[in-house]
């Protein structure tokens, strides 16, 4: 097993979902960019979602600094 992806753990689950078709889109060129697995994208999807709504209910913005240093608030609906 790679350094970048997830260890077992015994208390994993197995889903079945619809993916959109713009999702699938990035899901693959992100398994192409980074030589992981589609699960290793979808579990990492998911574990940076929970980082940012747990940082959310902490009153805590999410930003982007561009190559400038400017800074722009991210909004996730």
């Amino acid at each position: 097993m790679g350094q970048d992806q997830l260890p077992p753990h015994p208390d994993t689950e197995r889903y079945s979902v619809t993916i959109c078709p713009p999702a699938v889109t990035i899901v693959s060129d992100l398994v192409a960019a980074g030589g992981v697995s589609k699960s290793d994208v979808i579990n990492r999807a998911i574990l940076l979602l929970g980082f940012v709504e747990q940082e959310r209910a902490k009153g805590h913005d999410l930003m982007i600094r561009d190559t400038e240093g400017a800074l722009e608030r991210i909004h996730i609906i």
